[in-house]
């Protein structure tokens, strides 16, 4: 089968979140939904670091393979079926999703009040954006789903208390920049609340003009930003695309 577009960008978003030690052993997923489906998407396979992850390495599960799929987890991680699978049906705007355990995210969920408060431009990009998933149970197989589904809603994004963040998008590229900027933001949040001092928060109006302004912003600055990843990678890590 000829490898597409679809696969080498998503590809390339595994090969940088190594680079930016976002990643987890061999777990935590990616994923993108075929043009105009809702329940055909590629996720990557079982088993391989995102470092070493190839446009091959990407499994593209449809609603007529999905229950087999379910009983290899050699080749498919279940958890990553059924989450992903779940949203993508369910949230029409949750064309990709980013589903990682990164550093600061992580620490972020694990608060009693994880809310990322507007006191710079990259927590401003997110404001009243994130949703959160209060009801850990377990590992993500069937008795969560429907209710993490439900639990996004509206949002683009949604932190799993005591457990990592999932980011989703319209496309690769503005999913992956939402990735990016969400670990820089809880970073700069998580640092400024170690300092014990008082926050300089900003209003809802700033903070959502902030937000709005981003989200509106008159060129394409995400992809740009995965373009310029993909040149980088053309030049250290060309195998990606295979």
């Amino acid at each position: 089968m000829e490898i597409t577009d679809l696969q080498k960008d998503l590809a390339a978003t595994f090969r940088w979140t190594a680079r930016l030690n976002m990643h987890e052993g061999v777990a935590n997923h990616f994923s993108v939904c075929l043009p105009g489906s809702s329940t055909d998407f590629f996720v990557n396979k079982a088993g391989i670091h995102f470092s070493q992850i190839k446009a091959s390495d990407l499994i593209l599960v449809t609603k007529e393979n999905i229950e087999k799929l379910k009983k290899k987890p050699e080749i498919v991680d279940p958890t990553a079926i059924n989450i992903h699978g779940a949203i993508h049906k369910k949230v029409a705007h949750a064309k990709c999703i980013f589903h990682v355990h990164s550093k600061y995210a992580t620490i972020l969920s694990t608060l009693t009040d994880p809310t990322l408060k507007p006191i710079d431009q990259n927590t401003m990009m997110f404001y009243n954006r994130v949703s959160v998933f209060n009801e850990f149970g377990g590992l993500g197989f069937e008795e969560e789903l429907e209710k993490m589904a439900s639990a996004l809603g509206n949002k683009q994004h949604m932190l799993l208390a005591n457990h990592g963040i999932i980011i989703t998008g319209e496309t690769i590229a503005e999913g992956f920049n939402a990735l990016y900027y969400f670990e820089k933001a809880a970073e700069t949040y998580l640092t400024a609340l170690s300092t014990n001092r008082e926050l300089n928060v900003v209003s809802h109006e700033i903070a959502e003009k902030t937000a709005q302004e981003t989200a509106n912003y008159p060129i394409d600055l995400a992809g740009m930003h995965l373009n310029q990843i993909k040149l980088i990678l053309d030049k250290e890590e060309p195998e990606y695309k295979n």
